[in-house]
C-alpha cells in the first residue's frame, strides 16, 4: 500500500515508494503481502499481532491490539520505511480528553483545550496539539535556568573537581576539570520540547501546514540540545516559573515516552510512537475515581501491593484501593479496557475481583469496563456473600457525561 496525499494507505504494497498499512484497534485481521523483513519485524515486535500465512508465501496476517499510533520500520533493501498506522476506536478528541485528564485533572483538560482542530487521525491530531502547546509555551520567549555542567576547561570556572583532576590529569596544570552552574536556555524543559518536535518531524503523515509550524518551533529551539536516541528524558518539576510550559511538557512527554525506537540486527530500525489504550483507560478511571473522592477524609492507593496467601507468595496489585480514615481498605476497583460481548464479560475478571475482595476482607468489589450492554450489573457469590459490580462507561459520550458516570461509580463504592 502506498501513502496518499492525506496520509491514508491505498493500493498494493510496493517495493518502491513509501509502503504502509492502516489498521483499527482490536479490528479484524488483515491479510496482505509484505516484505519478509517487515513481516518478521512485526512478528518479533510489540506493535501488532503478525503471523505468516501458512498457505501463501510472502503474505502475512496483521491484527491490531490495544496499541494505537504509528511506527516506521526501516528494513535493508527497502528504499523507504514501511509504515504501520493503528487508529483508535474512540473519537480523537475523546482520546485526548482521557489522556489529558489522567495527566493532570487539576487543569481540567477538556475536549478543545488540547486543540486537535479538524484532524480525525491520531498522528495529525497529536502533531497539531503538540505544536499548538509548544507555541503557547514559547510566546514569551524561551525559559531560562541554571544547568549544572562538568567539563575539561583551559580556564578555572566554578569549582575544581579535585578528585577527577588527580585521577585523569595527575601532574598536569591544564586543562582543568571544573564544575559550574550556567544560566542558559539549554535546560530540561526546552530539551524535551525540542526532542518532541524533532520526532514528529521525522514521521510521515504530518499535514503540510502542521509540519511548517513545527519547523518554525524547531527554529525557535535551535540552540537547545535534543535528547539523543536511547537516552533518558531529563527530569523536570512543575513550578511557578515554568507554569506556561506545563501542558506542552506533559503532551511532549506522552509523545516521547510512547515512542518505540530500537536498532536491530542487519540495520533494522523501528521508530514511531504508540499509545496503549489499556493503560490509558486504566489511568483515566483510577485518576478520575481518586478525584471523585478527594476531600472525603479517605486515602486512595493505585497499584497497591497486596498478597493473596498467608505466606505472602502470591502478589496482587489492584488498580484502585480506597482506604478509610482508620487505614483499613473499604473499596477496591479494577479497570478493564474491553467491551461486553454477547456472552457477557470474561469470567476470569470476576475470579480476579473475588480474589481481591477475599484478600482485602471486603464484601463488595468493582470492575469498570470501557463499554457494555448495560451501565451496571452485579453478581453475588454463593456462600461467600461477596457482591461484585460490573460498571460500563460509554466513551463515546461527552466529557461531562463520562465524569458523571465516574461519580456514580464512586458513590456506589462509598455506599458499599
Amino acid at each position: 500500500m502506498t501513502a496518499s496525499v492525506d496520509g491514508s494507505c491505498t493500493g498494493p504494497v510496493a517495493a518502491k515508494g513509501r509502503s504502509c498499512v492502516d489498521l483499527v484497534e482490536y479490528g479484524t485481521a488483515t491479510g496482505l503481502a509484505l516484505p519478509d523483513g517487515v513481516g518478521r519485524a512485526l512478528a518479533a515486535g510489540d506493535v501488532v499481532d503478525a503471523a505468516p500465512d501458512p498457505y501463501a508465501p510472502g503474505r502475512w496476517s496483521l491484527r491490531a491490539g490495544s496499541k494505537v499510533g504509528v511506527v516506521n520500520i526501516a528494513v535493508p533493501g527497502l528504499r523507504e520505511p514501511f509504515t504501520v498506522r493503528v487508529a483508535p476506536k474512540v473519537p480523537i478528541a475523546r482520546l485526548f480528553f482521557l489522556l489529558g485528564y489522567s495527566l493532570d485533572p487539576k487543569s481540567g483538560w477538556r475536549d478543545g483545550e488540547v486543540d486537535v482542530a479538524e484532524h480525525r487521525d491520531l498522528l495529525p491530531a497529536l502533531a497539531h496539539a503538540v505544536e499548538r502547546q509548544v507555541d503557547r509555551a514559547l510566546r514569551q520567549g524561551l525559559l531560562q535556568g541554571y544547568r549544572s555542567t562538568e567539563e575539561s576547561s583551559l580556564v578555572v570556572r566554578g569549582r575544581i573537581r579535585e578528585a577527577e583532576q588527580i585521577r585523569r590529569r595527575f601532574g598536569t596544570v591544564l586543562p582543568v576539570e571544573v564544575a559550574y552552574d550556567e544560566f542558559t536556555t539549554d535546560i530540561a524543559e526546552n530539551r524535551i520540547l525540542r526532542t518532541a518536535v524533532d520526532r514528529l518531524l521525522r514521521l510521515p503523515g504530518v499535514p503540510r501546514e502542521v509540519r511548517r509550524r513545527l519547523l518554525h518551533q524547531r527554529a525557535r529551539l535551535v540552540d537547545v540540545t535534543p535528547v539523543m536516541r536511547g537516552q533518558q528524558l531529563p527530569g523536570w518539576h512543575p513550578t511557578r516559573l515554568n507554569a506556561r510550559y506545563h501542558n506542552a511538557l506533559r503532551l511532549a512527554e506522552v509523545c516521547l515516552r510512547g515512542a518505540s525506537a530500537e536498532q536491530g540486527p542487519g540495520g533494522l530500525r523501528i521508530d514511531g510512537f504508540l499509545f496503549d489504550m489499556n493503560r490509558l483507560f486504566e489511568d483515566f478511571v483510577t485518576v478520575a475515581l481518586r478525584e471523585a473522592v478527594r476531600g472525603a477524609g479517605q486515602e486512595v492507593r493505585l497499584q497497591d501491593s497486596h498478597h493473596l496467601d498467608e505466606d505472602s507468595a502470591i502478589r496482587m496489585r489492584p488498580d484502585y484501593v480506597l482506604y478509610g480514615p482508620d487505614g483499613v481498605p473499604c473499596a477496591v476497583a479494577d479497570a478493564k479496557y474491553k467491551a461486553e460481548r454477547r456472552g457477557g464479560y470474561p469470567d476470569a475478571d470476576l475470579y480476579q475481583m473475588l480474589a481481591y475482595c477475599t484478600a482485602l476482607g471486603l464484601s463488595e468489589g468493582h470492575l469498570v469496563y470501557a463499554k457494555g450492554n448495560a451501565p451496571h450489573v452485579s453478581h453475588r457469590v454463593r456462600k461467600a456473600g461477596i457482591l461484585i459490580h460490573q460498571h460500563a462507561l460509554d466513551l463515546d459520550q461527552d466529557p461531562a457525561g463520562l465524569l458523571a458516570d465516574i461519580a456514580q461509580v464512586a458513590r456506589r463504592m462509598s455506599a458499599g
